[in-house]
Formats: structure tokens, sequence, C-alpha cells
């Protein structure tokens, strides 16, 4: 599997894949479909290929379905589900879909038919905790009651302790923006305290951070001048210290998304003034930008590109 690579001399660039080649070369014959709006049999067997590769990584196969259902629209993964009701990977796609352009569009999407699709994914390959994932989403999109998520959590957490996606999820459901509250995300920050540090959850704490940091930041005024003080606090100190320590180093993060992480962490360490240590981290990430959290002040590649090309220079 696919690790992130340094490459010397690599232009900035936005790839939803990252570093997953495999899943790259699948996402661009997805979108040639999409774009005459048809799906052969050939792109079919690639989706399923590539899906079903990951085997039990649970977080790979969450990043390769949410890329691909970004690539395919709504209609793709309709259709293919249609050819295939028996192949968990295509209900899952549906169901990712849909939940990708009822968040995008706010368009008129059953949620209540997608978190069905989930159950049938879920019973069609009963170790893997990604339907419940995609349910979690679903619940967050709708504002269900706390009730609801915690079962749902307790049969993901079972399956997978440490998914990325999952706890991503849950952390902007619990959040004062959505259905918690700044002691919520306290809550679930604690009970991951014995995560293992390389685990592909391991940039929870940091992206709360981050969102704190951005939530101080939009209203402007005095408000925004105080944010910077939040990364001089002993807790985010401490978390970049170990970030910025650990993360960079070759291997260390090894899940599908370690990319994504990296340009978090890049991106803390410039909120905080720490230009050195987010040179070394933006080295590491080989060019390859994630929209967020880039996409909060400006267009994320012009954003990114700028501290990379200041990094690539002072390397």
């Amino acid at each position: 599997m696919p690790v992130f690579k340094r490459r010397k001399g690599s232009h900035p660039r936005l790839l939803p894949e990252l570093d997953d080649t495999a899943l790259g070369q699948v996402r661009r014959r997805v979108e040639a479909c999409w774009d005459r709006g048809s799906l052969d049999t050939p792109v079919m067997a690639l989706m399923t290929d590539v899906l079903d590769d990951a085997g039990e990584d649970w977080d790979r196969k969450a990043h390769r379905l949410r890329v691909l259902a970004g690539a395919a629209g709504r209609t793709l993964p309709r259709i293919w589900r249609e050819h295939h009701p028996g192949n968990q990977s295509a209900v899952l796609l549906h169901a990712w879909s849909d939940l990708l352009q009822a968040e995008q569009e706010g368009a008129p999407i059953d949620l209540g038919a997608t978190r069905e699709s989930c159950r049938l994914a879920a019973e069609l390959l009963p170790a893997d905790p990604t339907p419940w994932t995609v349910y979690l989403a679903a619940l967050r999109l709708e504002r269900r009651p706390s009730a609801e998520l915690s079962a749902v959590w307790r049969e993901i957490k079972a399956r997978d302790p440490w998914n990325r996606e999952a706890h991503l999820q849950a952390l902007g459901y619990l959040s004062p923006d959505e259905c918690g509250s700044s002691s919520h995300v306290l809550d679930l920050l604690d009970s991951v305290r014995v995560m293992p540090p390389d685990a592909p959850a391991a940039g929870l704490e940091l992206t709360a951070l981050v969102r704190n940091h951005q939530r101080a930041m939009a209203p402007g005024g005095v408000t925004a001048l105080g944010a910077g003080e939040l990364w001089r606090r002993p807790d985010a100190v401490a978390v970049l210290d170990h970030a910025a320590h650990h993360w960079p180093g070759p291997g260390f993060l090894h899940h599908a998304q370690a990319l994504a992480d990296l340009n978090l962490l890049a991106y803390a360490l410039i909120k905080a003034t720490r230009p050195g240590d987010a040179a070394t981290v933006l080295r590491a990430t080989g060019g390859v930008a994630t929209p967020w959290p880039w996409n909060a002040e400006d267009e994320p590649l012009a954003s990114f590109s700028r501290h990379y090309t200041r990094a690539r220079e002072s390397g």
C-alpha cells in the first residue's frame, strides 16, 4: 500500500487521492465516464478491484470510497448498484455519493434511504466499519439525536477502534457548531488519549485545535486578533511538539490520508509562528495539497503553494 513519498522538485498540486496512485488511475477513468454520462463494464470492474484491494485496511477503503464518490457524481454510483445489487462496495459508494450530494448541494436526498443502504452494506460484510461510518455521517447531516449516534458509535468502535473518518465525523457532530458543545468535544478527545500515536485518527486533537482557531478567526475584529493565543496554550504546544517531531519521519504515518494530516500540521505550525518546523513538514508533503485547512483564508492551492515554495527554498 502506498505511503506518502517525498519527491524532490515536485510542483504543488491538489490530488484527491493523495499518494494512492492506484486510486488516482481509477478516479480519472470514473471522471471520464462522468463526462460522457455512462458507466461501462471495465470501469465497474476497476472500481471493484481498487476497493477490494484495500482488504481489511478500513481506513484506506473509506478514503477510496470518498474519493470515488466525489468523482462519480450521483448517477454513476446508482448505475453500478443497479448492475450489481449484491456488491457491498457498490451499495456503499451509492450511499456515500448521496451523502456528498446532500452536503454539497442541499439536494433533496432521502437520507433515510441512505441509512437503509448502510444497513444493507453492513449485512453484506459484517466486519466492515465503513457502513456504520457513513451511517454516522448521515445522522450528523440530519442532526439526529445523540442517542442514535451512540449506538452507531459502538458498532464502529467494535470493528475499528481508531477509524479516522468515523472520529472526524464524530468530532463534527459533537462540535458547538452542530449538535454538541465544547465540553462534548473535550469528552471525545479524552476518550482517545490511549490511541497509538501513529493510528489513523492520530490527528483528531490537532483537527479540533485548528477548527477552534478558524472559529475564532471567522468573526474578524478583536476576536480574530486573539486567535493566535490558542497556539500558546500548554495543550496545543504539546500536540504541536509531538506531531512536529514524529509525523514528518519516513514511515511514521502510514495510513491512507497521512498527507492530509501533514497538510493540517503544516498549517497549524504556520499559525503558531513556527516557520522552521512548518517548512520541514511542508517538504514532507512532496507538494501534495489538500483543500482544507488552506481554504479558510484563500484559494487552497495558492495558499499552500506560497508556503511550500518558501519551504523548498529554505531547504
